[in-house]
């Protein structure tokens, strides 16, 4: 029953509530009312996908009825179909020019009356399909931007310090950065594209050994706001601190580790206050990431820190970051999760499987 379309069909006649009922139940979830009073006071509990209108009732006509509906931000785009006994030209004029987006006439026909209501709701559901693709991908666009602040910060500022002095080996190698930075932001590009698909679940993900401490690297490179603001980032495999020999594989794609660890790194930055950021590598049961920093998550976003447009405290902050970074970790096979108090900070925590790991 709740996984049937909801029609709410307003009639004073009992007999055409039992009627439309006998009708109606076997596809949809009908839920009937004598007049339009009732009707009206029952949106606070119930949300139709179509309503069915009579016009003349007491108390209050169909007309009036419609003419509320379309005011209300919770039906105002709800289909509304009147079927009455009323049929002159200038009756249906009026009920289309209130909203109305159809008008059946009595008796109805059976199959007419089927076909009319499919219709209307394959219509609605197509408006509000296109309208979810538009939100997604204007997502995608602030998605986009967000991460390609990052590398875009290497190159605009590596040039300036490459052209106050003659050109030499440390020059040669900030050059080697800007080309590595971007070809990181046109990766970034052609991942926007794919976003909407981890969204759907339908990303073909195609795993490949990946050095997570080339990755990290990478990353902390193109941040320049870790230079600026002196920002110090600590990075520990099973509790050591990385050497020239440590190594920390997992299965995925660079750029997908690269894009979620931008964010949840950049996260931790701008959230840090004078103290050092702290990434955790641990391969030796399930392999996790997890990224420290001393300062806690507001309690009140705290249960929505992964979801879309949840930010605090941030000029120019999407609310993003961390909506992206959860999804792809969920398409590299892992789970995130997010602790935080005042006394210990935030602890954001990415477990994969233990295949993800390189065997």
């Amino acid at each position: 029953m709740q996984n049937k379309p909801q029609i709410l069909y307003v009639d004073d006649e009992p007999k055409n509530l039992t009627l439309m009922r006998q009708i109606l139940q076997d596809t949809y979830q009908v839920i009937s009312f004598p007049d339009g009073l009732k009707a009206l006071e029952s949106l606070e509990r119930i949300n139709p996908d179509l309503i069915l209108l009579d016009i003349m009732m007491p108390f209050m006509d169909g007309y009036e009825v419609c003419r509320r509906l379309k005011t209300y931000d919770k039906t105002k785009e709800v289909p509304v179909i009147f079927v009455t006994a009323r049929s002159e030209v200038e009756d249906e004029t009026y009920g289309l020019q209130l909203g109305a987006v159809d008008y059946i006439s009595k008796p109805v026909q059976k199959e007419l009356l089927k076909i009319r209501i499919k219709n209307q709701l394959d219509l609605r559901e197509k408006i509000l399909v296109e309208r979810k693709l538009a939100e997604l991908k204007a997502d995608v666009e602030r998605i986009t931007r967000h991460d390609l602040k990052t590398p875009l910060n290497a190159i605009i500022n590596f040039p300036i310090f490459i052209r106050n002095e003659p050109l030499s080996e440390t020059q040669e190698e900030l050059l080697k950065e800007i080309e590595m930075a971007g070809q990181t932001m046109l990766g970034l590009v052609n991942l926007s594209l794919d976003l909407y698909k981890m969204e759907q679940g339908v990303y073909d993900l195609q795993p490949v050994s990946v050095d997570i401490l080339s990755v990290l690297k990478d990353v902390l490179n193109n941040n320049m706001f870790i230079e600026t603001t002196g920002k110090v980032v600590e990075t520990k495999i099973n509790g050591q601190l990385i050497s020239k020999i440590s190594v920390f594989t997992l299965q995925g794609e660079r750029l997908l580790f690269y894009s979620m660890l931008s964010n949840l790194i950049k996260n931790a930055i701008d959230a840090s206050i004078g103290k050092p950021i702290s990434i955790f590598l641990d391969n030796i049961n399930s392999p996790c990431i997890t990224i420290h920093n001393h300062r806690a998550v507001p309690e009140h976003i705290k249960d929505t820190f992964f979801e879309k447009y949840v930010t605090y405290g941030k000029r120019g902050g999407t609310g993003l970051g961390t909506y992206s970074a959860k999804l792809i970790a969920e398409t590299l096979g892992g789970t995130i999760s997010m602790n935080s108090s005042e006394e210990h900070g935030t602890e954001v925590k990415i477990v994969f499987p233990f295949m993800c790991r390189e065997k």
